[in-house]
């Protein structure tokens, strides 16, 4: 199982420590740095600056919005991450959520499966440098009965495939990723959930496509916080606000793929008095509802034989890929937590 890193969202406050991060990841073999986007800042520029600072580590978008670009714009984005980097960029894609969609870029949410799969369609197309055309709902290229004409890509991509992954959350996503990618961007996920909430759909997606799981990256990301195991209660404590504006927060009270998550991995009711707290501003009542085993089971927290285990379970459960998020309040125990990932994964023999 290869170890990843996530650095989130750029402008928290700890950007030049998130540097340091990402340059340690690089020296302790840590195979991709993530960044991501959601109103803030784009991780395209996050990339390119840790890319031109970094020599072995991919670099990976988690995610690009899919409202946020045209396709062909993504293709050139990808292709160019690809060749400045050396052939270090992994694309990873999702359609966000309605109020991101709907609210920032204007872009109306619907139908997110049938838009995905257009989306994937083109930017592949486009990444292999033949002409551009095409006929679809959502996008045709060149637009009818005008002066456009299908152009090809003329920036070079180090590869020839660059690896395209697809942020999924829900059973009819999961299969369509699948289906259409090469891996899979998880969030929340709970060792002893994955198979019902995760891996079924994925397989049937594969299998879809006449494809097996070898080869596909199952690849979630879990924030890392180093303690004794006897202060494990404590250290989860520190993920409540978190975990309570994704279950709480990121959505309507009909629409919120997080809260739908938590529902399937048995709870409902937590889940439920979560989300009607943080929509009614009560968010610290919000985060005192979350369940601990919630946050123990999608987190790794504790001693590094702890984390080993939790791995074991993680690797067991069709894990081929962990992006770890280094928890502390300063850059040396974001470094230490980062180190401890690399000791916990020999420890459980998955180095």
């Amino acid at each position: 199982m290869q170890l990843g890193i996530n650095l989130g969202y750029w402008g928290a406050g700890m950007d030049s420590d998130n540097l340091e991060v990402a340059k340690e990841a690089d020296r302790l073999g840590y195979s991709v740095c993530w960044a991501a986007e959601a109103y803030g800042s784009d991780a395209a520029t996050v990339l390119s600056w840790v890319a031109a600072q970094t020599e072995r580590i991919d670099v990976g978008s988690a995610i690009f919005q899919i409202p946020a670009r045209q396709p062909a714009m993504t293709a050139m984005t990808a292709a160019t991450l690809d060749s400045l980097s050396g052939g270090r960029f992994r694309l990873g894609i999702g359609v966000s959520g309605p109020q991101v969609s709907e609210g920032w870029y204007g872009v109306k949410f619907d139908k997110p499966l049938a838009r995905t799969r257009e989306y994937v369609e083109i930017v592949r197309k486009a990444m292999t440098r033949e002409r551009l055309s095409y006929d679809g709902e959502h996008w045709t290229l060149p637009l009818p009965d005008g002066p456009g004409k299908p152009l090809k890509l003329t920036v070079h991509p180090t590869r020839e495939h660059i690896p395209l992954y697809i942020a999924a959350i829900g059973p009819k996503n999961l299969e369509q990723t699948g289906e259409i990618a090469d891996g899979a961007l998880l969030i929340f996920p709970s060792a002893a959930h994955l198979e019902e909430t995760t891996l079924k759909y994925l397989r049937a997606g594969r299998e879809k496509a006449g494809k097996t799981m070898e080869g596909f990256d199952v690849h979630p990301t879990l924030p890392l916080a180093l303690g004794e195991d006897k202060d494990v209660a404590t250290l989860a404590d520190a993920f409540r606000p978190y975990t309570a504006l994704y279950v709480g927060g990121m959505g309507s009270a009909k629409q919120n793929f997080y809260n739908q998550l938590a529902q399937r991995m048995g709870f409902e009711a937590a889940a439920a008095e979560v989300q009607e707290k943080y929509l009614s501003g009560d968010k610290q009542g919000a985060a005192a509802a979350i369940p601990h085993e919630l946050i123990d089971q999608t987190t790794l927290l504790g001693s590094v034989d702890r984390i080993a285990d939790r791995m074991k379970e993680y690797a067991a459960a069709g894990v081929t890929s962990l992006a770890l998020n280094p928890a502390g309040f300063t850059l040396d125990e974001r470094l230490a937590a980062l180190r401890a990932g690399v000791e916990a994964l020999g420890r459980a023999g998955l180095a």
